[in-house]
């Protein structure tokens, strides 16, 4: 499980954390230090990156030439499509890879780890642990003891709506699953959306049923179905697709087709009343006159014995390093920088939709929606990394779970046993060729 970042401050009482000997010291004091004294030349360092929509990529440039600058090196940062970027990084990792990387903590980054594509940082872990806790070391921990990963933030899964909107028609924020079907039928009367849904690139739909899994059979069932320990046959699983057809008659037309950008704009223009999503969504509202009218609240509950775990999708993105770094010194100083609250907190001033991984980020500056983000996180007894970070690459990749929950929902009404056999039998392939 993942703990939830929480607003806390510097816990020991070094003044500065030496990353690399001899170069300038970072200060981890929450607030953005002033520039490193003349840190001596590391060269030059590539990152790959699937940073690709335009808020995102902003703010992490504008994090890589801080941290260019505290290093002495110079950074070249190379963008991929964020789906192509994902569907394709083991191809990527067995090529000529960049020296770091964007990607997910936990399995994900496991799973590459365990095929030595991966280099390694305890030395760095070692330096900056203390700037972490023991569950975000937990999930940046490959099944060798060694650790991988920085995590840079995370973010919940929601349900997203705009309290104007709200407060205009009289709607009250549901807690349970009869309230949140009610609602949406109001919504349906009122000429709105009830829930937006975009799920053109495949993922956004996984998000559902995890959801819907996690509320209907509890977050160890979810993610032992993830490791292949439970069958996809499973009538808890029937169970998840049934409630689903209940909620697509709420759905945006066509939703299949569009972006998840497409499917916020009409939250952003009124036409929703309601999206799940994670709160990246509201990089769409950021320049527009409903920039500030968001607010979000954890999926309703299902009247089952998990309703108190209240499991929620929490993922942790950050980076790590390639197999062969052709700069080793100069990427792992790179590394040790992005650890600091200092560097995330420029990455956030940016992209406000997350809240920071590091201890001693300054919490002051974050924005309501970010406080609100770090309470949902604080308030779910388990939380999961997401479908396509929890389970084999291949099987939630474009030839795995995306087409088949596309498949699901273009046809919700086809028979469930010879849909969900299809999955079991595509898992069993896939995992008989790891």
């Amino acid at each position: 499980m993942v703990t939830p970042v929480q607003p806390a401050q510097y816990r020991h009482g070094l003044g500065r954390l030496a990353f690399v000997a001899g170069l300038a010291a970072i200060a981890l004091t929450g607030a953005v230090p002033a520039a490193a004294q003349s840190p001596a030349s590391l060269g030059a360092v590539t990152i790959g990156s699937n940073y690709s929509d335009a808020v995102p990529k902003a703010a992490f440039q504008k994090m890589v030439d801080y941290c260019a600058a505290q290093t002495g090196t110079t950074v070249t940062v190379n963008t991929t499509e964020h789906a192509k970027f994902q569907d394709n990084l083991t191809s990527y990792l067995q090529g000529t890879p960049d020296d770091i990387f964007t990607w997910f903590a936990g399995y994900r980054m496991r799973y590459f780890a365990d095929q030595g594509l991966l280099t390694p940082i305890d030395d760095v872990w070692a330096k900056i642990g203390s700037n972490y806790s023991d569950a975000f070391k937990a999930a940046s921990t490959g099944n060798d003891g060694k650790g991988y990963f920085i995590p840079l933030y995370n973010y919940p899964w929601v349900v997203m709506y705009r309290p104007s909107v709200f407060t205009a028609k009289g709607y009250t924020v549901p807690k349970t699953w009869d309230e949140f079907t009610t609602l949406m039928d109001k919504m349906k009367t009122d000429g709105l959306i009830p829930l937006a849904f975009g799920d053109f690139d495949g993922w956004p739909a996984m998000g559902t049923f995890d959801i819907l899994n996690m509320r209907l059979n509890g977050y160890q069932f979810h993610i032992d179905l993830m490791a292949g320990k439970e069958k996809w046959t499973d009538p808890k699983v029937k169970a998840v697709f049934e409630a689903w057809q209940k909620l697509l008659p709420y759905y945006s037309d066509g939703g299949i087709g569009q972006k998840w950008q497409d499917a916020s704009t009409q939250l952003v223009q009124g036409k929703a009343g309601m999206y799940f999503l994670g709160t990246f969504a509201s990089q769409t509202f950021q320049g527009t006159d409903a920039e500030g009218d968001l607010a979000f609240f954890p999926f309703p509950t299902m009247g089952t014995a998990f309703d108190s775990e209240l499991g929620i999708d929490a993922p942790i993105d950050g980076l790590l390093l390639s197999k062969a770094p052709k700069n080793l010194e100069g990427a792992k100083a790179l590394m040790a920088c992005f650890s600091t609250g200092a560097a995330q907190q420029i990455y956030l001033e940016a992209d406000p939709s997350n809240v920071a991984a590091a201890n001693d980020v300054d919490t002051s500056k974050y924005t309501d929606f970010q406080k609100a983000a770090a309470t949902v996180i604080a308030g779910s007894g388990a939380i999961a990394q997401f479908l396509d970070r929890d389970t084999i690459p291949a099987f939630a990749g474009a030839t795995g779970m995306q087409p088949q929950l596309q498949s699901f929902i273009g046809n919700p009404t086809q028979d469930l046993d010879a849909y969900l056999q299809g999955i079991q039998d595509l898992w069993d392939g896939i995992a008989a060729e790891q």
